[in-house]
């Protein structure tokens, strides 16, 4: 099946579900990928790493074209000062994208204006919860009682930076990602964006931050996460002190789809926080990828997800959820980031290190529950 023709028909499912009921036999790399499930999972993991990218591309041309009915729908009441810095604008303006343009990047001193306010009440409702800030893989599901937002929201994020050492590890299981205007050089990739929010965390925010410059990715990606581990372990037993991890990343997605929104007047690549389970549709839970931490990975992208719908808001796309691990099982305060896609410019990329960095630290300074 073709990407062109694959695109089609995972519209047609999505609109249209019924015609689509089991009429459709499966591609050949699926019905291959089921049988490496079956008979090898440990090479279903390694080789289904990218086995979503038509999906994403999907839903990345859907948030792109700004129709996503969820996003116009989602319950996020804009703040009383963001509705008046905003009168005067057109009545059919999107509130939560005109938000999202009138905030400011961090600056020498930290700054934290909620543009919006999240319905605490309403993401109670595991449907409501799901619809507006998730994405499922049909590789895995998840319920209430592994996605439980009251649970995961009272989780204590709370890092502490007096411990005389690095406290967030940044490293990039993909080093050699790069964007459309990338030249080739290390600064122009992922490599460089963690150059840039090392900077902002530790100058901006006093947090201590180690940037491990390892290279896992560079004969191909099918093994980067499994040759990623044992060094990432290395780092973490080396370096005690540190609580939180970040593995970033940019997507891969259509020629034609570019995420990217004004943030204080700034074109801005979105970002997408990343979560695995550790559990497939076809197989139930992979015993060899147990993840340990899960509910803490849970915690922080949620926490992270709903900061950032309320400081900026439209910057997030939302969190993705699929059936692997991705080497979160080795700290509670793991994320995998996002940034943008092979379609933005490094400056929008690099745009988006002041933003995030801002809400990293609005979380993990213990901002968020003031």
């Amino acid at each position: 099946m073709s990407a062109k023709w694959s695109l089609y028909y995972q519209l047609l499912k999505l609109c249209v579900p019924v015609f689509c009921f089991q009429t459709t036999e499966a591609s050949l790399s699926d019905l291959l990928l089921q049988q490496m499930e079956l008979a090898t999972p440990v090479m279903a993991y390694v080789y289904g790493e990218d086995e979503a990218k038509d999906e994403l591309t999907l839903l990345a041309a859907i948030e792109n074209s700004g129709k996503q009915e969820d996003t116009k729908n989602a319950d996020i009441e804009i703040s009383a000062d963001a509705q008046k810095a905003n009168g005067d604008e057109e009545e059919t303006q999107d509130p939560i994208a005109a938000a999202g343009a009138e905030n400011v990047a961090a600056t020498a001193t930290p700054v934290w204006t909620k543009q919006a306010e999240v319905n605490r009440d309403k993401l109670l409702d595991f449907d409501y919860l799901v619809k507006n800030f998730y994405r499922i893989d049909r590789t895995t599901t998840i319920d209430s009682s592994e996605l439980n937002p009251g649970q995961l929201l009272a989780k204590d994020l709370t890092i502490d930076t007096n411990v005389g050492g690095p406290v967030i590890l940044i490293y990039h299981t993909h080093s050699q990602e790069g964007f459309v205007d990338s030249d080739g050089s290390e600064g122009m990739t992922v490599m460089g964006l963690g150059d840039r929010l090392t900077s902002l965390l530790q100058d901006t925010y006093g947090i201590p931050v180690l940037h491990h410059r390892g290279k896992y990715d560079v004969d191909g990606r099918d093994y980067a996460y499994s040759n990623a581990e044992p060094e990432i372990r290395q780092v973490l037993a080396d370096n005690p002190t540190i609580q939180v991890v970040i593995d970033l990343h940019r997507d891969g997605v259509g020629d034609d789809v570019h995420l990217v929104t004004d943030i204080g007047g700034k074109q801005t690549a979105k970002i997408m926080f990343f979560n695995g389970l550790s559990r497939t549709t076809s197989t139930g839970p992979i015993d060899y990828l147990q993840n340990p931490n899960l509910q803490d990975n849970l915690a922080t992208s949620l926490q992270m997800q709903i900061a950032a719908a309320e400081l900026y808001p439209g910057f997030t796309r939302p969190v993705f959820l699929k059936g692997y691990r991705y080497n979160m099982h080795m700290c509670p305060k793991s994320m995998l980031i996002e940034v943008g896609a092979q379609t933005n410019t490094f400056e929008e990329v690099y745009n988006a290190m002041d933003p995030l960095a801002n809400i990293l630290a609005y979380v993990l300074l213990g901002q968020s529950h003031t």
